[in-house]
């Protein structure tokens, strides 16, 4: 089954595409299931569940098997009764719903664990060090498919909502390899002139001004704004503003740090301190390694700071400015030594956590449609750029050439093999029939043969 999933080319279909058949090869007591979707305006994972209800199920047993876990829980927001209701008949004895308040970010992975076990993973960390493996909704689906009895189904395939500013938000179940723009048409195109265009999820994603830009495995979500909308105007702050406004503005009140989810956590992340450290020349800043754990959430910047400041920045370059001084030094994170407040989850977390609804309003979102209803027919392309690495570790290796014939499902890439064992990554499949029209050292082109 490991095998299986490895060459279907399975990852984490709701973060950075850590492949599947890896973390699945970990032994561990409980599988939690992320079904928590808590970016505004993203629905994909929900709607998934409720068309794809006993793939998803088949998915989690699954994990369950390979891991040796005795219990399987799905973690998601109480307000999805309907959800729930179609989901509690058809689960096992050992699997069970635990329903989530609708509080933003519940999809963390860390959050979760604790919401759903009461566990707290270690700054640094990663579930396993609990006991638990953590799963996307939509990767327990890609398991399933990867390890029916028939045959191998690769992951060709990606579902995502498309919403904000558009005619007809919804979500899509489209080609790996289809273009933004195909996208966006599908939903009617945009509802207002001159948009901007967010990847992923409104706090986390990216803003994209290239709609030719393929669809990958990672992709959940595509939000159209307009250009002068608060989320996308500080999307746009360079570097250099964040610290010219962050040195002459901030006051210290550390709202940034009582609401962050991971500081509520117990873990050594103080936002305020990052914030202040820019009075300081960088040879002189104050120690901030506790940023190293920040997960970039966004929160601090979008919503805790009432003076509209960007400690996610300030935290996020610093993480990578520490990052890059430990490889360079040849030096590794001592996260786990580090020392964290464990208890303190339990007396502070249940009253500070961010409502969703609350955080839509403040930055804006409110006058959009937040429903994004599944369109279950897979949308025709003609023509798909398929990225060799979509996933973490190593880009793969095309084992086609141009001007040969594919079919959907048909290896195009490998991981590369070092030492007689493949590189950590994944698998990548051609998403739709047609023609290799280039093969490059990033994409493979294909266009497509049918109507």
């Amino acid at each position: 089954m490991i095998e299986q999933i490895a060459e279907a080319g399975v990852v984490g279909a709701g973060g950075a595409g850590f492949p599947t058949h890896v973390k699945l090869q970990s032994q561990a007591d409980t599988v939690v299931i992320n079904a928590a979707e808590c970016e505004p305006l993203l629905h994909k994972d929900k709607e998934l569940i409720l068309h794809r209800t006993d793939q998803f199920i088949a998915g989690l047993a699954a994990a369950m098997r390979l891991t040796g876990a005795k219990q399987g829980i799905i973690g998601i927001k109480k307000k999805y009764e309907h959800v729930m209701t179609v989901l509690q008949p058809k689960l096992g004895k050992t699997m069970q719903i635990r329903p989530l308040d609708d509080a933003y970010p519940a999809g963390d992975e860390f959050l979760l664990v604790y919401e759903t076990l009461g566990r707290v993973v270690p700054p640094g960390g990663i579930p396993m060090a609990v006991g638990c493996v953590v799963m996307n909704a939509e990767t327990a689906c890609n398991v399933a498919a990867a390890v029916q009895q028939t045959a191998s189904q690769a992951v060709v395939e990606k579902y995502l909502s498309v919403g904000g500013a558009v005619e007809h938000p919804c979500s899509l179940r489209v080609p790996l390899g289809t273009s933004l723009s195909d996208c966006l048409k599908a939903a009617g195109g945009a509802s207002i002139p001159d948009p901007a265009f967010v990847v992923g999820g409104v706090m986390m994603g990216t803003l994209e001004t290239d709609l030719s830009k393929p669809v990958t495995k990672t992709t959940g979500g595509l939000i159209v704004l307009p250009q002068d909308h608060f989320i996308v105007q500080r999307k746009r702050w360079t570097w250099e503003r964040t610290v010219k406004v962050g040195r002459a503005a901030c006051d210290q009140c550390s709202f940034c740090t009582e609401l962050c989810p991971r500081h509520l956590l117990g873990h050594p992340i103080e936002p305020h301190r990052a914030m202040r450290s820019l009075g300081f020349s960088p040879e002189r800043r104050a120690d901030v390694s506790g940023t190293m754990f920040c997960c970039e959430c966004g929160l601090c910047s979008y919503y805790s700071c009432p003076e509209g400041l960007d400690p996610r920045g300030v935290c996020a370059e610093n993480k990578r400015r520490i990052i890059a001084e430990q490889r360079s030094s040849g030096q590794r994170s001592s996260a786990f030594l580090l020392p964290f407040r464990e208890k303190y989850a339990d007396q502070m977390m249940r009253n500070r956590k961010t409502p969703t609804s609350r955080l839509i309003t403040k930055i804006g979102l409110a006058k959009f449609v937040n429903k994004a209803p599944l369109r279950d027919c897979l949308l025709a392309v003609q023509q798909v750029t398929i990225p060799l690495r979509q996933h973490i570790g190593a880009a793969c290796v095309p084992v086609i050439h141009a001007g040969e014939v594919v079919r959907a499902g048909q290896p195009i890439a490998k991981r590369p093999v070092t030492d007689g064992k493949p590189a950590l990554g994944a698998d990548i499949h051609a998403s739709i029939d047609g023609v290799v029209k280039a093969v490059t050292a990033e994409a493979v082109r294909i266009e497509g043969t049918g109507k």
